[in-house]
């Protein structure tokens, strides 16, 4: 093969689609590619939020003495549903290889889901406070990993502004 349809080839690979084969050859010499030094953590936070939506989120053993069984409250029957749609935020944020964008993907998704998240804990001792009884209202898995997660995406936007440089 001669070095002009070396060089060729390696034109038509440069193209692409959209760019993209550009962008991982150029991706390789910096160690990154289209991953961004955020990447993991947010596709693992992202999918925290995203699984969460659907696991209970709010237990209610009180009604077991009406019922006879402990009745939950889902993610996606209240807030959850936000949960997961910026779960799919977060997660989709782990391909942007823009510095700004990609802290963008992984702080607002983040700040959300901890209001939400404080708010439903807030709710949870407020109504257990009014009860008398506490315990009345317990946390359910899907609260607690929609908070580890906000908690992942939080650490990851401040060490994405802090130590990934701008250009």
């Amino acid at each position: 093969m001669t070095t002009t349809s070396k060089n060729s080839a390696h034109a038509v690979e440069d193209k692409g689609l959209a760019g993209i084969a550009a962008r991982l050859k150029a991706g390789r010499a910096s160690g990154w590619g289209v991953f961004h030094p955020g990447s993991w953590p947010m596709m693992i936070g992202g999918m925290m939020l995203i699984v969460s939506a659907f696991l209970p989120w709010v237990y209610l053993p009180f009604i077991q003495d009406i019922t006879g069984e402990t009745f939950a409250f889902r993610g996606t029957d209240g807030p959850g549903v936000i949960t997961l749609s910026v779960g799919c935020l977060a997660f989709a944020g782990a391909f942007v290889p823009r510095r700004r964008l990609a802290i963008a993907h992984a702080g607002i998704p983040g700040l959300v889901v901890a209001a939400i998240v404080l708010l439903q804990c807030w709710n949870l001792v407020a109504f257990s406070a009014q009860l008398d009884a506490w315990g009345g209202l317990l946390p359910g898995m899907g609260l607690v990993l929609a908070g580890g997660g906000a908690v992942i995406l939080l650490k990851v936007t401040w060490r994405m502004w802090s130590a990934w440089s701008p250009r």
